[in-house]
């Protein structure tokens, strides 16, 4: 799970919209692409069952089988959507015995997806685990299930009718929220003054979301100024480049690496106006240390 990372809806402006939002509400987010119909399909099963609900799509560009991936996205966006139904879905597993879930939040959100920790960081975000459910009702399910599209067969059905306020227990049988799968995330360290982490997610202008939060890393190195440099080292290979600790890109120069919180509290390093990933080889599981230049 992503360990610390519920922090509220920020505005209260936000939290009223979420509050007072009294239209069907139904989300997506999966790793099918934009090629494919399989993200309208699922959009228009939601329409047939909820015509009056609004659909927002999350994203439909996870990297493909990248569950952890879809997880991470998922967190990020739920805290500004509507009370309502969200579904997600990067299923390697589709077809399998792994179960199809209905998980319902503390806030009054629905979070429907596979079993495979897909949702479990987003649920602890809305506030935990209040209930969980197999899909099995088929009055919920489109008549045909095919093996390998649950999420037209199974997901998108449920949380339309969920969206249009059928009880989750009434979707199948409950399940011990303590026997759902969770996903395994990096663990940062700490040792002799350095912050060692590793890189979890690379977003479409190549910057780089490292594990723990920016506390985790002052706390290794200790307190540091904007504008101060910090030295960045990939897989123990020694010094690699100096990296600016900054609020924000403008704040150094163009092509100048910078380490910050993004908007949703991560630690992340990127280069204004380029790529870091790019820059530096970094991908999903890269070992990256931040230390005192």
């Amino acid at each position: 799970m992503l360990r610390r990372y519920t922090r509220p809806i920020t505005t209260p402006a936000a939290a009223r919209a979420v509050r007072d939002y009294n239209r069907p509400f139904v989300s997506l987010l999966s790793d099918f692409g934009a090629r494919d119909p399989s993200a309208a399909i699922c959009k228009a099963v939601v329409l047939s069952i909820a015509p009056d609900a609004l659909v927002v799509d999350i994203s439909h560009e996870v990297e493909k089988f990248q569950v952890r991936d879809g997880a991470l996205l998922l967190w990020c966006a739920v805290p500004y959507m509507p009370i309502g139904a969200h579904v997600a879905v990067v299923d390697p597993g589709v077809g399998t015995e792994r179960l199809p879930i209905a998980i319902e939040t503390a806030r009054g959100d629905i979070l429907v997806g596979p079993d495979n920790g897909i949702l479990g960081p987003a649920a602890e975000r809305l506030g935990g685990i209040e209930w969980a459910h197999v899909l099995e009702n088929p009055e919920y399910r489109l008549p045909v299930i095919s093996s390998s599209f649950h999420g037209r067969d199974l997901f998108a059905p449920a949380a339309a009718h969920m969206a249009l306020g059928v009880p989750i227990h009434v979707l199948g049988p409950g399940i011990d929220a303590a026997e759902l799968v969770q996903l395994e995330w990096p663990v940062p360290e700490i040792r002799d003054s350095e912050f060692l982490t590793a890189v979890i997610y690379v977003d479409t202008f190549g910057n780089v979301k490292l594990a723990g939060e920016p506390s985790d890393m002052l706390a290794a190195v200790g307190p540091v100024e904007y504008g101060q440099a910090l030295e960045v080292r990939l897989n123990g290979r020694g010094a690699l480049a100096a990296a600016f600790w900054a609020d924000t890109f403008g704040r150094v120069p163009i092509g100048e690496l910078l380490v910050y919180e993004d908007s949703y509290g991560r630690l992340c390093l990127a280069e204004n106006q380029g790529s870091a990933a790019a820059r530096l080889g970094l991908e999903e599981g890269s070992a990256v240390s931040i230390g005192r230049a």
